[in-house]
């Protein structure tokens, strides 16, 4: 039987070996080269992105030339190595591709930044939403041309069918419904989905998808339909509506959009939507890091991609500084209908 000495003993000696395989793991994971994350991240993108094809991209002329910005950089300089993918990465010009590590992430801007922002917040809350309620994630209420209207900042967070319930209510008697979007990046699809299900009377096929599935850059599964499933609601939407968006309307808000197309109840205003029409995925890299893309693709009914946004059926620029001009244009429309 062991005293509580050669217990101790023990006890610190499994401790010693940890320590030491796990600085013989962290050593190993160093000696992971620049040139082995380099080609790991560019062949994982090369045979599971979903959109080199349809955005035209050279990816094998891009290797070329990150190839040697890579070779040209110390081993073990993290940050520069960073940087370098994460440049590469930003030729794809897609909000769904993320470099992840511990000390930073990286993202994509260029397919927003150079289109009209048509928001302006402070303006809304000054002049719209000087008093309004809020019912889950949304901010509501009756404009002075007796239309309702909803602001929905973004699809991270979900409603309940109560909180849709007073809201409607609080509409019954007014002229339309105008719900703005603008600046909402996304979130959860089924959320979205659950709010443009308020104009569905059955259940409706809005676009379709298609998985990446071989390494070749056409690799897909056929076409499978996105239906937008008809909820069980003791209420619905029955008058018209006006959908606003803007160029940062991106991911689960652009297919929100897409199924906007599908019934003659909504009208969309402002500008072109952000796009993100692909379902992001994550893989591991050899040091550690992870890379986040789009490896499904999704169409609209005619198959056409909505990765690059859905064009409103009134584009509408914010230029005026005293008043919202999407808000006023879909006023007007509303009222006119």
């Amino acid at each position: 039987m062991k005293n509580k000495t050669q217990i101790s003993t023990a006890i610190l000696l499994s401790i010693i070996i940890c320590l030491g395989s796990c600085q013989n793991e962290l050593k190993e994971q160093k000696t992971v080269s620049n040139m082995d994350v380099f080609y790991a991240l560019w062949t994982i993108i090369d045979e599971k992105y979903c959109y080199i094809e349809d955005k035209g991209i050279d990816w094998d002329g891009i290797k070329e030339e990150y190839e040697q910005e890579v070779s040209n950089i110390e081993e073990g300089d993290e940050m520069s190595l960073f940087d370098i993918l994460s440049s590469m990465l930003g030729r794809l010009n897609d909000g769904h591709v993320n470099l992840i590590t511990a000390f930073d992430q990286s993202s994509s801007s260029g397919w927003y930044r150079n289109y009209p922002l048509n928001f302006n917040s402070t303006l809304l809350y000054n002049y719209y939403l000087q008093s309004y309620r809020t019912a889950g994630p949304m901010d509501y209420t009756i404009l002075k041309e007796n239309i309702g209207y909803i602001r929905y900042s973004s699809f991270q967070s979900s409603f309940s069918q109560a909180n849709i319930w007073y809201i409607l209510r609080e509409f019954e008697n007014t002229d339309g419904l105008i719900i703005d979007l603008r600046n909402n990046t996304g979130g959860s699809i089924e959320t979205a989905l659950s709010l443009a299900a308020l104009f569905f009377d059955n259940n409706t096929t809005i676009g379709y998808m298609q998985h990446k599935l071989g390494p070749a850059h056409n690799d897909f599964s056929k076409l499978e339909p996105i239906i937008l499933e008809a909820q069980s609601m003791p209420f619905k939407w029955n008058k018209r509506a006006i959908v606003l968006s803007n160029r940062l309307s991106y991911s689960a808000t652009n297919l929100f959009m897409l199924a906007m197309r599908s019934t003659n109840r909504v009208q969309t205003v402002g500008g072109r939507s952000g796009g993100g029409g692909g379902i992001p995925l994550s893989y591991d890299l050899p040091n550690g890091w992870i890379v986040r893309f789009s490896s499904v693709r999704m169409t609209d009914l005619q198959g056409f991609s909505i990765e690059d946004g859905i064009e409103p059926d009134h584009r509408v620029n914010l230029v005026s500084n005293n008043k919202d001009d999407l808000i006023e244009y879909a006023i007007q429309q509303l009222k006119q209908q």
